[in-house]
């Protein structure tokens, strides 16, 4: 049942304007980063220009855009304890959002398609055991939680029909300074939930993949793409790229022999192009990026140091690095677009 603190927090927030994405310029992604000592949110155009920044308390790891209003949603670098609800117009943030006593949040939420609801990765502090928050936007006031059926969601995304996908990590970690605690017994796990919660499809990796932690995912055709960590032999060569469709059993992607090990076992962000006929992968230790096709056959590896977040528009994929480089990628390679002053950080998020 509501509170009264809460149903007066949802008239406030109705009476406050709301601005679409067009009136901040019409951003085409979200990017988080470091500007001199201070931490910033953009929102850049298709060519990589700064249409706004807002300062952020802290370091950054990802951001949901809300998919009408010009509302965004800053994580903090996981695991963290707040996420900030920014007026993209004014600068202002509205709410602080607080996970529950013994919930940390792990850096991703994801709106529902009316923007009605907010979905926030989260985790049991003591156990790491997964759960998505709800929050109702109206006020941004939480109204309950689902279990993300695994240990240590990270990214969530909603299909178009509603569904969510959940990448379940599987690693525990110290609530205090992340050590990781069960690497030898980790079972990460693709989850596919209903619009209520609901658990529908649920998939791990064979046995010999038990340590290659799911982190990332970006919308392909009617499943995912899914970017991973290793966190077993590092002379063993393993996919940081899987696809996954629900129904069907998930297909790792193996780049030839040559281009193995050229991640370092490290995948950080992922995205597929508008058309499903490219995916790209980025991994900042490795200073690598990597194109596949539709199907995950490797095509290309291109070094840019500190390369981070890839986003998919509909002009092609974007990539950024920590020196502040902005590149549109694809079978030609990286060419870059522009070079801003903030050092781009982990993640570059489309919106829709």
């Amino acid at each position: 049942m509501a509170t009264r603190r809460a149903f007066l927090a949802g008239l406030a927030a109705a009476s406050l304007p709301r601005v679409s994405w067009a009136e901040v310029g019409s951003p085409a992604c979200l990017a988080a980063g470091k500007l001199g000592d201070e931490f910033v949110l953009h929102g850049l155009s298709a060519v990589g220009e700064s249409l706004f920044e807002i300062g952020l308390p802290a370091r950054g790891h990802a951001a949901a855009a809300h998919p009408t209003e010009a509302l965004a949603v800053a994580f903090a670098r996981r695991p963290g304890t707040f996420a900030l609800v920014l007026d993209c117009l004014t600068g202002k943030t509205r709410h602080q959002l607080t996970p529950p006593e013994g919930r940390q949040f792990n850096g991703h939420g994801a709106f529902s398609v009316d923007g009605a609801l907010l979905m926030t990765s989260e985790v049991v502090a003591e156990t790491s055991a997964g759960r998505v928050g709800l929050w109702e936007t109206a006020g941004f006031t939480r109204i309950g939680e689902w279990d993300s059926h695994g240990i240590g969601p990270h990214e969530i995304r909603r299909l178009a029909d509603g569904r969510i996908v959940v990448a379940n990590g599987g690693i525990e970690t110290d609530p205090n300074d992340r050590t990781k605690l069960n690497i030898d017994t980790m079972r990460p796990n693709l989850t596919l939930l209903s619009a209520e919660g609901v658990l529908l499809d649920q998939v791990e990796l064979d046995a010999d993949f038990h340590q290659n932690s799911i982190r990332h995912l970006a919308l392909h055709g009617e499943g995912v793409a899914f970017a991973m960590q290793w966190e077993g032999d590092k002379t063993e060569a393993v996919a940081q790229l899987g696809l996954w469709v629900p129904g069907t059993a998930p297909q790792l992607c193996l780049p030839p022999d040559t281009e193995a090990f050229a991640m370092k076992g490290y995948a950080g962000s992922i995205a597929v192009s508008r058309d499903g006929d490219l995916i790209a992968l980025t991994s900042a230790p490795a200073g690598v990026v990597m194109l596949f096709d539709g199907a995950g056959g490797w095509l290309a590896t291109h070094r840019r140091a500190d390369a981070s977040g890839v986003a998919a528009l509909a002009s092609g994929l974007r990539v950024t690095d920590g020196q502040g480089g902005v590149w549109n990628y694809g079978r030609d390679g990286l060419v870059r677009l522009t070079r801003n002053a903030t050092q781009w950080d982990n993640h570059l998020i489309a919106l829709t």
